[in-house]
C-alpha cells in the first residue's frame, strides 16, 4: 500500500503540471485550451483508476502471502523433531505439538495436568527461569529447555518447555562411564596374625580358601586380579563392577571373615579403589595405594573408595587387629628422637576439651624432650575442666614452671625451628590451637590411637603414628619411651598420668586391651605409677553424680539393643558426665549401643557413642564430622539442635543395626548350607 500511495501523489504533481499549462494556453487560444483540458481529465482519470487496481492487486497479494506463510510456519512447528509443550502456573498443558505426543505417548491432551503423566519435570524448582536439565520418562531420556513466557493478562506468565530425545546421548555417556577402570590394592590387613602358630598345611589351606574366595569375588565382577605376595593383591574392574560391588556393600569382607584358623582370629581384608577420570596410570596407583593406607590406618576389614576427589568408606565391622610385634614402635621411637634433636622447641598439644590420655600422653612426650634438654611447653584448650586436679598437681611442683600455656597466650613464636606434637587427635579443627597448628605446619608430628577420619586429616605432617589396635594414646607413648632411651626415668607424677590415660580410655581396663597394654600398664607401675592418686583424680563430685543418675534415669531403649540419653543443660564437665553415662548405659543386659546427647555450649551439642563390640561407632559420628573406635567414639555438632541431631543419630544407628543383623543371619545361613 505506501508504494502505491506514493505513485498515486506522483501522478498527481504531473497533473497539476498539466493542469497550469491548460490555464496558460487558455489565455492565449481558448478552443486549444478546451480540448487540452478534456485530454487532461480523461488522463487524470485513467491515473486513478490504475492507481486503484494496482492496489486491488497488491492487497490480493499481500492476503495470499500472509495466508501462505501461516500455513507453512504452523505445518513447520507440527513437524518440528523437537517436543513443545507450553504450561500454566498449575501445571496444566496450555498447548502442544504434534512430536511431544510422539516422545510421550498419544493419550496428552489440552489442559492435563504435566505431573499427572511426567512427574520428573519438578515445574517449582525452575519457574519464571531459562535453562536446561535431563529428565527421564519410562526407559528414555530427555533434555528439556526451559523458558518463561510473559503475557499481558498473566502476571505469572506461561513456560515453554522444548523438549529433546537424549536416549542415545545418554547411552553413551553411561557406557563410557560404566567402562572407566578401576584399580585396587587389596591386602589381608592381619596375616601375619592369623597365621602365627599354624603349621605348614594349616597356613596353606587357610591361604588357598582366601585366594579361592577373593577370586569368585572378582571374576563374578568381571574383573582381573593378581597376588603380588601372600598378603597383597593387584585388582583392575570396571565402574560398573564397582557400581555393583557397591550396591552389595563389598560383602566379599563378610565371606573372608568367616575364615579363621585354628588360634581362632578371623581374616579380614582392607582396599583401597581409585577410579580412573583422566588421570595418567601413575596417578591412579598413588590414589589406590592411598586408599589402602587410609583404610588400614582407620583399623583394616574395610574398603575405600576413591573418586571425584573424595573417600566412600564401605565395611569396617571387625575391631583393628593388635599387632604383636613393637618394631613400629621402636621405629617410630627413633625418628621422634631425631626430630626431637633438630628442633629448638618442642610444643605439645591434643584435642580440645582435653581428657587424661590427651593430658598423659603430652606428658609423656614432654618428658622425652626434656631427656634431650630441648625447651617444652603444653599447649592447653580454653576448655579443660576435665583435667583441672591433674593440672593443679601440675601446677604446684616447681619442677614443672612455665610448662603449661593455653592457646589464647600463644601470639608469637620466637623460635626459629619449632617441633608440634598433636596426640590422641589428627583432625585439623579438634587440635587446642589450630593456630598453631598452621604456623608450625611443615614441623608436625601427629600420634593418635583413633580410627583414621575420612577426609579430615593433619595436612603434611613429618610423621604419623596412627594405631587403631591401641587402648590409648598414652599407651603409644608410653611404648616410645620404652624404645625413646635406656636412661629415661619417668618421676612418680609422669608415670601417674600416663597411667591415668590408659585406666580412662580402657573403662579401668575393660575395653580395648590388649596384651601390649598391660605391657605398657607394668612399665608405668614400675616407673611409679600410684593407683590410689589415680583414684583421686577420677572422683566425682555431689552434683556430678546426680546428673548422671539423671541421665541414666531418662533413658530410651530402642529394638535392636539401642539406647539413648540426654545431658541438655549446660553443666561443667558435661563431656565427662556423657561419657560416664553412656559407659554405663552399655552394661544393660540387651545394650548393645548407648548414645549420649548432651549441649557443650548454647549452640554446640556433643554425643558421646558406645558399643558393646560389633557396631561400629565411628561410621555413625563420623556423619557428624566427628570420630573414635569401633567402641567408643564421639562427635561435637556446632550450630546443631540437640533433638535435631538425636533424631537423625538414631536413624543412623537404627540402620546399621538392621544391616548387621542382616549379614549375620547371611552368614548363618551359608554356614547351615555348607553343613548340609
Amino acid at each position: 500500500m505506501p508504494r502505491n500511495l506514493s505513485a498515486w501523489m506522483d501522478a498527481c504533481i504531473y497533473l497539476a503540471a498539466l493542469l497550469a499549462l491548460v490555464l496558460v494556453l487558455s489565455w492565449y487560444n481558448p478552443y486549444v485550451a478546451s480540448i487540452a483540458f478534456v485530454v487532461w481529465l480523461f488522463v487524470a482519470l485513467f491515473s486513478r483508476e490504475r492507481c486503484r487496481d494496482r492496489q486491488r492487486t497488491f492487497d490480493s497479494y499481500c492476503c495470499d502471502v500472509v495466508r501462505n506463510v501461516s500455513e507453512v510456519m504452523n505445518f513447520a512447528i507440527e513437524r518440528l523433531p523437537q517436543g513443545i509443550l507450553i504450561v500454566d502456573p498449575v501445571g496444566r498443558i496450555k498447548w502442544m505439538n504434534g512430536s511431544i505426543a510422539e516422545y510421550l505417548g498419544g493419550n496428552l491432551e489440552v489442559g492435563l495436568a504435566l505431573q499427572d503423566f511426567w512427574p520428573e519435570v519438578k515445574l517449582d524448582s525452575f519457574w519464571g527461569t531459562s535453562g536446561e536439565t535431563i529428565v527421564s520418562y519410562e526407559d528414555r531420556s530427555f533434555k528439556v529447555r526451559y523458558r518463561p513466557i510473559v503475557i499481558s493478562d498473566n502476571l505469572k506468565g506461561l513456560m515453554a518447555l522444548y523438549v529433546e530425545d537424549y536416549t542415545d546421548f545418554q547411552d553413551m555417556r553411561q557406557a563410557f562411564k560404566d567402562s572407566r577402570t578401576v584399580l585396587s590394592y587389596i591386602q589381608i590387613d592381619n596375616f601375619d596374625e592369623v597365621v602365627q602358630g599354624l603349621t605348614e598345611s594349616e597356613q596353606t589351606g587357610l591361604l588357598f580358601e582366601a585366594n579361592r574366595r577373593l577370586d569368585e569375588w572378582m571374576k563374578g565382577l568381571g574383573g582381573f586380579m593378581r597376588r603380588v605376595s601372600d598378603d597383597l593383591y593387584v585388582g583392575v574392574l570396571e565402574r560398573k563392577a564397582l557400581d555393583r560391588a557397591q550396591e552389595e556393600h563389598f560383602d566379599v569382607l563378610d565371606r573372608m571373615r568367616v575364615l579363621q584358623g585354628s588360634n581362632r582370629l578371623p581374616l579380614t581384608l582392607s582396599m583401597g579403589m581409585a577410579v580412573a577420570e583422566g588421570q595418567a596410570m601413575e596417578a591412579l596407583g598413588r590414589e589406590a595405594q592411598a586408599g589402602l593406607d587410609l583404610a588400614l590406618g582407620r583399623g583394616g576389614d574395610q574398603v575405600v573408595v576413591r573418586m571425584g576427589g573424595k573417600n566412600q568408606f564401605f565395611g569396617g565391622k571387625a575391631k583393628a587387629v593388635e599387632k604383636h610385634t613393637r618394631v613400629k614402635a621402636r621405629v617410630v621411637a627413633h625418628a621422634v628422637r631425631e626430630i626431637i634433636e633438630n628442633s629448638d622447641e618442642v610444643f605439645v598439644m591434643g584435642h580440645h576439651n582435653e581428657d587424661f590420655d590427651c593430658f598423659g600422653a603430652a606428658i609423656g612426650i614432654m618428658k622425652m624432650a626434656r631427656d634431650l634438654e630441648k625447651p617444652v611447653h603444653i599447649v592447653l584448650s580454653d576448655m579443660n575442666a576435665g583435667i583441672d586436679k591433674i593440672v593443679d598437681l601440675l601446677e604446684g611442683a616447681p619442677e614443672y614452671e612455665g610448662l603449661i600455656v593455653h592457646a589464647s597466650e600463644l601470639e608469637s613464636i620466637d623460635s626459629l625451628n619449632p617441633a608440634l606434637f598433636v596426640v590422641d587427635t589428627h583432625i585439623p579443627h579438634l587440635v587446642a590451637a589450630p593456630l598453631l597448628l598452621e604456623r608450625i605446619a611443615h614441623q608436625v608430628v601427629v600420634i593418635d590411637h583413633h580410627r583414621r577420619s575420612g577426609e579430615s586429616f593433619i595436612k603434611t605432617p613429618l610423621l604419623v603414628y596412627i594405631e587403631p589396635a591401641a587402648s590409648s594414646a598414652s599407651e603409644l607413648v608410653t611404648e616410645l619411651l620404652m624404645y625413646f632411651s635406656e636412661e629415661v626415668r619417668l618421676s612418680r607424677f609422669e608415670a601417674t598420668a600416663l597411667y591415668s590415660g590408659i585406666i580412662v580410655d580402657t573403662k579401668n581396663f575393660t575395653v580395648q586391651t590388649g596384651i601390649r597394654t598391660f605391657d605398657a600398664a607394668a612399665y608405668l607401675r614400675r616407673g611409679g605409677a600410684d593407683p590410689v592418686v589415680v583414684r583421686h583424680l577420677f572422683r566425682t563430685d555431689y552434683e556430678t553424680e546426680m546428673a548422671i543418675s539423671k541421665a541414666k534415669a531418662e533413658a530410651k531403649l530402642y529394638p535392636g539393643g539401642l539406647i539413648t540419653a540426654r545431658c541438655p543443660q549446660v553443666i561443667p564437665n558435661v563431656s565427662a558426665i556423657a561419657a560416664q553415662v553412656a559407659d554405663a548405659l552399655l552394661r544393660i543386659e540387651g545394650v548393645r549401643m548407648s548414645l549420649v546427647f548432651f549441649q557443650i555450649k548454647d549452640d554446640e551439642v556433643g554425643i558421646s557413642a558406645r558399643s558393646s563390640g560389633e557396631l561400629n561407632m565411628q561410621v555413625i559420628m563420623e556423619q557428624f564430622g566427628g570420630g573414635g573406635h569401633q567402641n567408643v567414639a564421639g562427635a561435637q555438632v556446632a550450630g546443631g539442635v540437640l533433638a535435631d541431631i538425636e533424631k537423625r543419630a538414631v536413624e543412623l544407628s537404627l540402620k546399621q543395626i538392621e544391616e548387621i543383623d542382616q549379614d549375620e543371619s547371611d552368614i548363618a545361613a551359608g554356614h547351615q548350607e555348607g553343613r548340609k
